[in-house]
């Protein structure tokens, strides 16, 4: 008899030791998957961000050439080269400012003006030529303060002075 209460004994215990390996598995696995699923929202919510900011840097490259066709002389030969500018939308005109202008209060949209220089053969170079003042190089930023510090989204285009006005 012994040795049938000895082996009921152990079997009591290994079913414990089961019971504690299967919960510590379940556990990890529930705590895995919740940490997949916590990583997946910020990589979603960052990828909306940014797909948010190259659109209103697209929209940005948009506005400045809505301002060129106004007028390029008071809309964009006026505007100082290597300044920030913002854009403000009133309702139905676009307009280049020097005030901070936040687009759903996250987003901070700017431009800046450069100038183009040419080559002898009439090419634009990345620096120095001959000044061209028909033709600019619009850089539109857009930026947000996020999880891991402030991020920008950029864009740049070059624009001429299509109308002559």
């Amino acid at each position: 008899m012994r040795k049938s209460k000895k082996n009921i004994y152990y079997k009591n215990g290994f079913g414990l030791i089961e019971v504690v390996v299967a919960v510590s598995i379940i556990s990890s696995s529930i705590l895995f998957v919740m940490f997949v699923a916590q990583l997946s929202q910020r990589v979603i919510g960052d990828g909306v961000s940014r797909l948010q900011a190259a659109f209103l840097a697209e929209e940005g490259i948009e506005a400045v050439k809505i301002i060129r066709d106004e007028s390029w002389q008071s809309g964009i030969d006026s505007l100082q080269a290597g300044l920030n500018y913002y854009l403000d939308f009133n309702g139905s005109v676009w307009k280049a400012t020097s005030s901070p202008v936040y687009v759903d209060n996250i987003f901070e949209r700017i431009f800046t003006i450069e100038n183009v220089g040419r080559d002898a053969n009439d090419d634009i170079i990345g620096s120095g030529g001959i000044n061209d003042p028909d033709t600019k190089k619009i850089v539109v930023s857009v930026s947000w303060r996020g999880r891991n510090g402030t991020t920008t989204e950029s864009m740049s285009t070059y624009i001429t002075n299509l109308f002559s006005n």
